[in-house]
């Protein structure tokens, strides 16, 4: 397959951050016609020009490497494993994070939403879930939204499978995965449920989007936050990002300290 050329993948990367060339030559502080000349092909970019520009379009360092790479230049930043030797302070750093959020669920996943590393709280959570999902590599996404999965126990699925297929679409608009591309399709393609009765709405429910899951200690209501590392220079923590789930109302958090403390 033809790799295009370095002036097109700019443009295409500028145009999917909606700026125009006189945005991005402000951002940049360059010229226009520079700019210009660099997208059309009538200007090589140095090295450092392309960084420039690609910091400017706020682009992830995966696909930073992959301009550099198309320019003839080798690649900026290094990419280890998660479980590479040389990755275990970043490692345990997490696992600290996730441990010290117990009792409540949180955990760890990459940029396809692929589960890294989990607290005790979360595995309570995965009764009844068809063990397909559970082996290999598990997909969060997937785990949450298959039919076997967590979806018959979610009590708010429409609300929460919209909140997440909004969060992919997100993503996928900010880093042009095909990969995500792929997994979106997927999830917009299970069936839901008929909408059953609808739980009780939590009084944050104006605030954020709970998930609320049926377990046979009672209903469970959580919303969720994102972290990520502050200043990666590495592919894998920068696409690294740790959801931690938080009880909604009272009731959620007697359940979670009874069942994991």
């Amino acid at each position: 397959m033809t790799t295009p050329a370095i002036g097109t993948l700019l443009r295409d990367w500028r145009q999917r951050r909606r700026m125009s060339q006189l945005d991005l030559a402000l951002e940049a502080e360059i010229s226009t016609r520079h700019l210009s000349f660099v997208e059309t092909g009538r200007a090589q970019p140095s090295r450092e020009m392309l960084l420039h520009l690609a910091q400017a379009l706020d682009i992830p360092l995966r696909e930073r490497n992959a301009l550099l790479v198309a320019a003839g230049f080798a690649p900026r930043f290094e990419a280890r494993a998660f479980d590479a030797p040389d990755m275990s302070v970043a490692r345990e750093a997490v696992q600290r994070v996730l441990d010290g959020h117990e009792p409540y669920p949180a955990l760890a996943v990459d940029r396809h939403w692929t589960l890294l590393a989990a607290n005790r709280a979360v595995m309570p959570l995965l009764a009844g879930v068809d063990p397909s999902l559970l082996s290999g590599a598990v997909n969060v996404l997937r785990l949450s939204l298959h039919p076997d999965g967590l979806a018959s126990r979610i009590a708010n699925l429409p609300e929460w499978r919209a909140h997440l297929l909004h969060r992919l679409r997100q993503q996928i608009h900010a880093s042009g995965d095909a990969t995500l591309g792929e997994l979106y399709e997927e999830l917009k393609a299970y069936p839901v449920a008929e909408r059953r009765p609808a739980p009780a709405v939590p009084p944050t429910a104006n605030i954020f989007v709970p998930m609320q899951l049926r377990m046979n200690e009672g209903l469970l209501s959580f919303f969720s936050t994102t972290t990520v590392f502050g200043t990666p220079v590495d592919v894998t923590l920068a696409e690294l990002a740790l959801e931690a789930f938080y009880p909604a109302d009272e009731a959620t958090g007697r359940i979670m300290r009874a069942m994991v403390l």
